[in-house]
């Protein structure tokens, strides 16, 4: 009887994935000032009339492109952003929408909701009147990174992309799922059934190898224990040339960019991709 009851709650929470993936937070805990970079608040709209809140960090001298950050799962933008904090001095700026229902955007997260934000923001990005039609380049890390690879593989605007980066990016939506499950003894067995509940109808797995033939980049720690470095291998393999994968020795989850080394490797392939666009 018990495990009965555990049994409907789990799958009433699974489905639409809501209690699973999207853990979002109103309060916005930092800005980029806090850290002395300049930026601004960006308001935009969706296409279903959802309300949506963005921040822009202008880039420092010259500008070389536009990267469209997608954050990580829990929280909102307040608590990724450091993440690419250094991007504007090297030259690049950097538009971070919070997704509908984390922060100052309105709306509840769904999968779709979610995709519909990614477009939006991406069209805003590759509209010749914001930018000059600076090339744009789409980076995602985790939750943000599936978006980001469901999204430039399908969406209308893609031909306006000049690069696609995912880092510690999941295969698909009901894959991590299952996994999460089999980490308790209490849920492990429920792994397999209550997966289905999960809307796995944006897969990345399905989606990476549309990607092409924009240049995609994926990198992944290998210390990773929220999103093993397996789902990466399992995109790459996936997706057609151009691509790229970087493992990154010692690094946990979206962890990579604290490196000064790394940090250098991406500005390196986003340099590459704008001056080929």
């Amino acid at each position: 009887m018990g495990r009965a009851f555990a049994a409907i709650l789990l799958a009433a929470g699974l489905a639409g994935c809501t209690n699973v993936f999207f853990q979002p937070a109103r309060q916005h805990f930092h800005t980029p000032a806090e850290a002395g970079v300049d930026y601004r608040d960006v308001a935009l709209t969706a296409s279903d009339g959802t309300k949506l809140h963005a921040w822009l960090l202008p880039a420092v001298g010259q500008p070389r492109g536009v990267v469209v950050f997608l954050h990580g799962n829990a929280e909102n933008i307040s608590t990724h952003i450091a993440s690419v904090l250094w991007l504007p001095a090297r030259g690049y700026h950097v538009l971070a929408p919070d997704y509908r229902g984390y922060g100052r955007s309105a709306g509840t997260p769904t999968v779709a909701g979610l995709l519909d934000d990614v477009d939006t923001t991406v069209g805003y990005a590759v509209d010749p009147a914001r930018f000059g039609g600076l090339p744009v380049v789409l980076f995602g890390q985790s939750l943000g990174g599936a978006l980001a690879i469901v999204h430039s593989g399908e969406s209308k605007h893609r031909g306006g992309l000049a690069g696609v980066v995912a880092d510690s990016a999941f295969a698909g939506f009901r894959d991590i799922a299952r996994e999460k499950l089999r980490l308790s003894a209490l849920t492990g067995w429920l792994a397999w059934p209550a997966g289905w509940l999960v809307d796995d109808s944006a897969r990345p797995l399905a989606a990476v190898a549309r990607i092409a033939p924009l240049p995609l980049l994926l990198f992944h720690g290998d210390r990773d224990a929220v999103v093993p470095v397996e789902h990466s291998r399992r995109l790459f393999e996936a997706a057609r040339e151009p691509k790229t994968l970087w493992i990154v020795p010692g690094a946990g989850h979206t962890a990579a960019l604290r490196s000064v080394e790394w940090r250098d490797r991406l500005v390196q392939f986003l340099d590459g991709v704008v001056a080929r666009r």
